[in-house]
Protein backbone atom coordinates (compact mmCIF):
# COMPACT_ATOMS: atom_id res chain seq x y z
CA UNK A 1 0.00 0.00 0.00
CA UNK A 2 0.99 3.57 -0.45
CA UNK A 3 2.43 5.25 2.63
CA UNK A 4 0.89 8.70 2.41
CA UNK A 5 2.60 9.81 5.64
CA UNK A 6 5.76 10.23 3.55
CA UNK A 7 6.21 13.46 1.54
CA UNK A 8 5.13 12.88 -2.06
CA UNK A 9 7.42 13.13 -5.05
CA UNK A 10 7.42 11.40 -8.44
CA UNK A 11 10.41 9.22 -9.16
CA UNK A 12 11.60 7.52 -12.35
CA UNK A 13 13.89 4.51 -12.65
CA UNK A 14 15.67 2.78 -15.52
CA UNK A 15 17.00 -0.73 -16.05
CA UNK A 16 19.83 -0.44 -18.54
CA UNK A 17 20.08 -2.94 -21.38
CA UNK A 18 22.31 -5.85 -20.42
CA UNK A 19 21.51 -5.64 -16.71
CA UNK A 20 20.90 -9.16 -15.36
CA UNK A 21 17.31 -9.90 -14.40
CA UNK A 22 16.96 -11.89 -11.18
CA UNK A 23 14.64 -14.83 -10.78
CA UNK A 24 12.40 -14.59 -7.73
CA UNK A 25 10.31 -17.78 -7.77
CA UNK A 26 6.75 -17.67 -6.55
CA UNK A 27 6.03 -19.05 -3.09
CA UNK A 28 4.35 -22.45 -3.01
CA UNK A 29 0.63 -22.30 -3.75
CA UNK A 30 0.81 -19.36 -6.17
CA UNK A 31 0.94 -19.28 -9.97
CA UNK A 32 1.10 -16.78 -12.82
CA UNK A 33 -1.82 -16.11 -15.14
CA UNK A 34 -2.09 -13.80 -18.12
CA UNK A 35 -4.93 -11.35 -18.60
CA UNK A 36 -8.14 -12.82 -19.98
CA UNK A 37 -11.59 -11.40 -20.63
CA UNK A 38 -13.05 -10.24 -17.33
CA UNK A 39 -9.71 -9.88 -15.52
CA UNK A 40 -10.04 -6.11 -15.64
CA UNK A 41 -12.33 -6.37 -12.59
CA UNK A 42 -9.59 -8.18 -10.68
CA UNK A 43 -7.07 -5.58 -11.83
CA UNK A 44 -9.33 -2.78 -10.60
CA UNK A 45 -9.85 -4.51 -7.25
CA UNK A 46 -6.11 -4.99 -6.69
CA UNK A 47 -5.19 -1.45 -7.78
CA UNK A 48 -7.88 0.05 -5.55
CA UNK A 49 -6.79 -2.10 -2.58
CA UNK A 50 -3.34 -0.44 -2.66
CA UNK A 51 -4.83 3.08 -2.87
CA UNK A 52 -3.82 3.75 -6.47
CA UNK A 53 -7.45 4.64 -7.20
CA UNK A 54 -10.25 5.98 -5.02
CA UNK A 55 -12.72 3.40 -6.32
CA UNK A 56 -12.86 0.28 -8.45
CA UNK A 57 -15.01 2.25 -10.87
CA UNK A 58 -12.22 4.83 -11.35
CA UNK A 59 -9.70 2.00 -11.81
CA UNK A 60 -11.90 0.37 -14.44
CA UNK A 61 -12.24 3.65 -16.33
CA UNK A 62 -8.45 3.99 -16.38
CA UNK A 63 -8.05 0.37 -17.50
CA UNK A 64 -10.56 0.75 -20.32
CA UNK A 65 -8.91 3.95 -21.55
CA UNK A 66 -5.26 2.83 -21.29
CA UNK A 67 -5.32 -0.90 -22.01
CA UNK A 68 -8.49 -2.08 -23.75
CA UNK A 69 -7.67 -0.30 -27.06
CA UNK A 70 -4.62 -2.62 -27.22
CA UNK A 71 -6.37 -5.82 -26.24
CA UNK A 72 -4.10 -8.14 -28.26
CA UNK A 73 -1.07 -6.67 -26.53
CA UNK A 74 -2.79 -6.78 -23.15
CA UNK A 75 -3.32 -10.54 -23.49
CA UNK A 76 0.43 -11.13 -23.67
CA UNK A 77 1.67 -8.31 -21.44
CA UNK A 78 -0.56 -8.17 -18.34
CA UNK A 79 0.30 -10.75 -15.67
CA UNK A 80 -1.45 -11.70 -12.46
CA UNK A 81 -0.44 -13.88 -9.57
CA UNK A 82 -3.19 -16.21 -8.39
CA UNK A 83 -3.44 -17.99 -5.06
CA UNK A 84 -4.24 -21.70 -4.74
CA UNK A 85 -7.96 -20.96 -5.11
CA UNK A 86 -7.49 -18.96 -8.33
CA UNK A 87 -7.99 -15.55 -6.72
CA UNK A 88 -5.91 -12.88 -8.46
CA UNK A 89 -3.82 -11.18 -5.76
CA UNK A 90 -1.05 -9.30 -7.61
CA UNK A 91 -0.50 -7.78 -11.02
CA UNK A 92 1.87 -5.90 -13.29
CA UNK A 93 2.11 -5.15 -16.98
CA UNK A 94 4.96 -5.12 -19.50
CA UNK A 95 3.79 -1.98 -21.25
CA UNK A 96 5.17 0.90 -23.29
CA UNK A 97 4.90 4.65 -23.43
CA UNK A 98 6.03 7.39 -25.78
CA UNK A 99 8.57 9.89 -24.53
CA UNK A 100 9.25 12.69 -27.00
CA UNK A 101 7.89 10.49 -29.82
CA UNK A 102 10.19 7.61 -28.88
CA UNK A 103 8.51 4.34 -27.87
CA UNK A 104 9.97 3.01 -24.61
CA UNK A 105 9.37 -0.15 -22.61
CA UNK A 106 7.88 0.27 -19.12
CA UNK A 107 7.35 -1.93 -16.09
CA UNK A 108 3.85 -0.70 -15.33
CA UNK A 109 1.59 -0.80 -12.28
CA UNK A 110 3.10 -3.35 -9.89
CA UNK A 111 0.51 -4.01 -7.18
CA UNK A 112 -0.07 -6.68 -4.52
CA UNK A 113 -3.30 -7.01 -2.54
CA UNK A 114 -2.45 -5.88 1.03
CA UNK A 115 -3.67 -9.21 2.45
CA UNK A 116 -0.89 -10.91 0.47
CA UNK A 117 1.94 -8.44 0.98
CA UNK A 118 5.10 -9.60 2.73
CA UNK A 119 5.16 -12.95 0.91
CA UNK A 120 7.60 -11.93 -1.83
CA UNK A 121 4.90 -11.60 -4.50
CA UNK A 122 5.96 -8.05 -5.39
CA UNK A 123 9.50 -9.24 -6.10
CA UNK A 124 8.24 -12.21 -8.09
CA UNK A 125 5.85 -10.27 -10.31
CA UNK A 126 8.36 -7.43 -10.84
CA UNK A 127 11.07 -9.84 -11.98
CA UNK A 128 8.62 -11.84 -14.11
CA UNK A 129 7.35 -8.75 -15.93
CA UNK A 130 10.91 -7.47 -16.40
CA UNK A 131 11.75 -10.84 -18.01
CA UNK A 132 8.61 -10.54 -20.14
CA UNK A 133 9.65 -7.04 -21.23
CA UNK A 134 12.97 -8.44 -22.41
CA UNK A 135 11.24 -11.27 -24.30
CA UNK A 136 8.85 -8.87 -26.06
CA UNK A 137 10.94 -5.72 -26.49
CA UNK A 138 14.45 -7.18 -26.61
CA UNK A 139 17.34 -6.29 -24.33
CA UNK A 140 16.74 -2.54 -24.28
CA UNK A 141 16.45 0.04 -21.53
CA UNK A 142 13.27 -0.39 -19.45
CA UNK A 143 11.67 2.32 -17.36
CA UNK A 144 9.26 2.59 -14.48
CA UNK A 145 7.51 5.44 -12.78
CA UNK A 146 6.99 5.33 -9.05
CA UNK A 147 6.65 7.71 -6.14
CA UNK A 148 8.10 8.20 -2.71
CA UNK A 149 4.81 6.89 -1.23
CA UNK A 150 5.86 3.52 -2.74
CA UNK A 151 9.29 3.51 -1.12
CA UNK A 152 9.03 -0.15 -0.06
CA UNK A 153 8.57 -1.14 -3.71
CA UNK A 154 11.63 0.89 -4.73
CA UNK A 155 13.84 -1.62 -2.90
CA UNK A 156 12.24 -4.37 -5.00
CA UNK A 157 12.88 -2.42 -8.19
CA UNK A 158 16.52 -2.00 -7.15
CA UNK A 159 16.79 -5.79 -6.81
CA UNK A 160 15.41 -6.13 -10.35
CA UNK A 161 18.22 -3.93 -11.70
CA UNK A 162 16.48 -0.56 -11.82
CA UNK A 163 18.37 2.59 -10.85
CA UNK A 164 17.25 6.23 -10.56
CA UNK A 165 17.20 8.39 -13.65
CA UNK A 166 16.91 12.15 -13.91
CA UNK A 167 16.29 12.12 -17.66
CA UNK A 168 14.50 15.46 -18.25
CA UNK A 169 12.09 14.07 -20.85
CA UNK A 170 10.60 11.77 -18.21
CA UNK A 171 9.87 14.51 -15.68
CA UNK A 172 8.99 17.54 -17.73
CA UNK A 173 10.02 21.02 -16.70
CA UNK A 174 10.63 20.11 -13.05
CA UNK A 175 13.11 17.31 -13.83
CA UNK A 176 16.04 18.20 -11.59
CA UNK A 177 13.83 19.54 -8.80
CA UNK A 178 11.61 16.41 -8.61
CA UNK A 179 14.56 14.05 -8.94
CA UNK A 180 16.55 15.72 -6.15
CA UNK A 181 13.48 15.96 -3.92
CA UNK A 182 12.78 12.23 -4.39
CA UNK A 183 16.36 11.21 -3.59
CA UNK A 184 16.35 13.37 -0.46
CA UNK A 185 13.09 11.83 0.80
CA UNK A 186 14.26 8.30 0.01
CA UNK A 187 17.59 8.85 1.76
CA UNK A 188 15.72 9.82 4.94
CA UNK A 189 13.85 6.51 4.62
CA UNK A 190 17.14 4.60 4.36
CA UNK A 191 17.01 4.01 0.61
CA UNK A 192 20.22 4.98 -1.12
CA UNK A 193 21.76 4.30 -4.49
CA UNK A 194 25.41 3.78 -5.42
Amino acid sequence: MLDKTVPFSNFKMIRRAGTPIPDFPLPEGFRYAFFEEGSEEDWARIETSVDEFDSEFAALLYFKKEFIPYKDELLRRCIFIEDKDGKKVATSTAWWSFVEDERRAWLHRVSVDPAYQGLGLGKSVSAKVTQLLEEIEGDVDFYLSTQTWSYKAINIYKQCGFIPTDEPALYGKKAKKDYKKSLKILKKLGITFP
